[in-house]
């Protein structure tokens, strides 16, 4: 048990990996494509004995597939499985972990059954699975979304001032640049109407 630890599946780990999917009955082939997705869990002697998907869309995270080979290892690798998820969380933005998984384990570490309310939230790809939904909110959704939304209002209102500010001076230096026009134009007049009198008296 002490001797376990977690990382992130390589190709050299597919041979265990599929050994464990069809041991448990799910479909290997399906995710052997999604590779990327899985941590696995491996003994002292570094062999597979474990693994788990997890999938992020968006701001949300899917625990799925779990499997061991070895399950009197399973609730210390899930433990360490919880500690990465967590981390991948963090590093993603994550507001809500979903999964399918019925472990007891789960419920301990706070996943509860997904009411009504809470499954309109869950992601368009995942809403063809099959099975009762657990989830855990790590943050308020609704209370991020709301800040977000604050903080764009504030964004925009600063970009409409700061663009009425720009369309102002624009205003006031074509303003300038007709008046300044209009006098050199003056000026040129005059200087004509000057030489053509003074150039007229000049032949006289």
């Amino acid at each position: 048990m002490s001797d376990i630890r977690i990382r992130r599946a390589t190709i050299d780990d597919l041979p265990g990996l599929r050994g464990i999917w069809l041991s448990m009955r799910q479909p290997a082939d399906e995710l052997e494509k999604r590779l990327k997705e899985f941590q696995v869990v491996e003994n002292g002697r570094h062999e597979v004995v474990g693994c788990i998907g997890i999938q992020i869309s968006g701001q949300y995270a899917l625990l799925h597939d779990e499997g061991f080979s070895d399950f009197s290892v399973a609730d210390r690798a899930r433990e360490l499985f919880w500690e990465r998820l967590q981390t991948l969380a963090a590093n993603h933005g994550v507001f809500r972990v979903w999964t399918l998984e019925n472990s007891p384990f789960w419920t301990r570490w706070g996943f509860q059954p997904a009411d009504a309310e809470t499954l309109a939230r869950l992601p368009n790809p995942w809403k063809s699975l099959e099975g009762n939904w657990f989830t855990l909110e790590l943050k308020d959704e609704d209370a991020v979304t709301a800040a977000l939304q604050t903080k764009f209002a504030g964004f925009m209102t600063t970009e409409k001032e700061q663009t009425a500010r720009i369309s102002e001076q624009a205003k006031t230096l074509k303003t300038i640049i007709t008046i300044v026009g209009f006098a050199i134009f003056g000026l040129c007049m005059c200087i004509l109407v000057y030489w053509l009198m003074h150039g007229r008296l000049s032949l006289r």
